[in-house]
């Protein structure tokens, strides 16, 4: 079955089965392994992607559900070889440990910095609550929003 949508601020057309999820159409199909796949049941976040501007577990969206949808994901952040602020405040505070619930972490992040320039901690605990990271601990990774929340404020690019 064809499927229509935008991945990146690109359009793409794919043929997809009836069962191939978001994550492996992304992964496999368009070579957009930014993405990471932890858990398949939605719970650790490593998946995340925005599907609509609205934070999904790619593993438990369908590709055949994305039809028609503005998709986001890790690789669509940086613009002309240059790192997105949250991408670059996560490298900055050593928020970037093993990397592999990461991407899944910046696209929580970066819902969050959508919506809030000014984010509380708990805000930001709270938006990053659907991402499990196994070897920071989170605290630079809190910081990491802050600070890329500080410079998206400020202008900083």
């Amino acid at each position: 079955m064809e499927i229509k949508l935008t991945v990146n601020n690109e359009k793409r057309k794919v043929n997809v089965k009836p069962h191939t999820r978001l994550i492996d159409l992304l992964r496999e199909d368009l070579g957009l392994t930014g993405t990471k796949e932890g858990c398949g049941k939605g719970e650790c976040g490593a998946c995340t992607v925005l599907m609509d501007n609205k934070v999904v577990t790619s593993c438990l969206v369908l590709a055949v559900q994305a039809d028609g949808s503005e998709i986001l994901t890790i690789e669509g952040l940086e613009t002309k070889d240059k790192l997105h602020p949250i991408q670059q405040a996560f490298i900055d505070t050593g928020a970037v440990q093993c990397g592999y619930c990461i991407p899944g972490m910046i696209i929580s992040s970066k819902k969050l910095i959508d919506q809030n320039l000014n984010p509380s901690d708990d805000q930001i605990k709270r938006a990053l609550s659907g991402n499990i990271c196994r070897c920071t601990g989170y605290v630079k990774i809190v910081d990491a929003v802050k600070q890329a929340a500080h410079e998206i404020k400020s202008g900083v690019k």
